[in-house]
C-alpha cells in the first residue's frame, strides 16, 4: 500500500473513531435522561393511587356535608 493510501485509511479510521466517541457521549447522555424519566414515571405511579385516595376521601366528606345540610337531591 502506498503512503498516500495509508494516510487516507488512517484519516478515515480517525474520523470513524471521532464519530464513535461522539456517539458514545450521546448514548451516555441518553442513558442518563432515560434513567431520570424512569425515576419520574416511578414517582408518578407511586403518587397516583394516593391522589385517588385523597379525592375519594374528599368526595365522601362533601357527600356527608351535603346530606347534613340537606343540599343533596333525593334522586341523586
Amino acid at each position: 500500500m502506498t503512503q498516500e493510501a495509508e494516510n487516507l485509511v488512517l484519516m478515515i479510521l480517525k474520523d470513524i473513531q471521532a464519530r464513535l466517541g461522539r456517539l458514545e457521549e450521546r448514548m451516555t447522555n441518553l442513558e442518563l435522561r432515560m434513567t431520570a424519566q424512569e425515576q419520574h414515571l416511578g414517582t408518578l405511579v407511586i403518587s397516583l393511587p394516593a391522589s385517588h385516595d385523597r379525592i375519594d376521601a374528599l368526595t365522601r366528606r362533601i357527600e356527608r356535608i351535603e346530606r347534613r345540610l340537606e343540599l343533596r337531591d333525593e334522586s341523586g
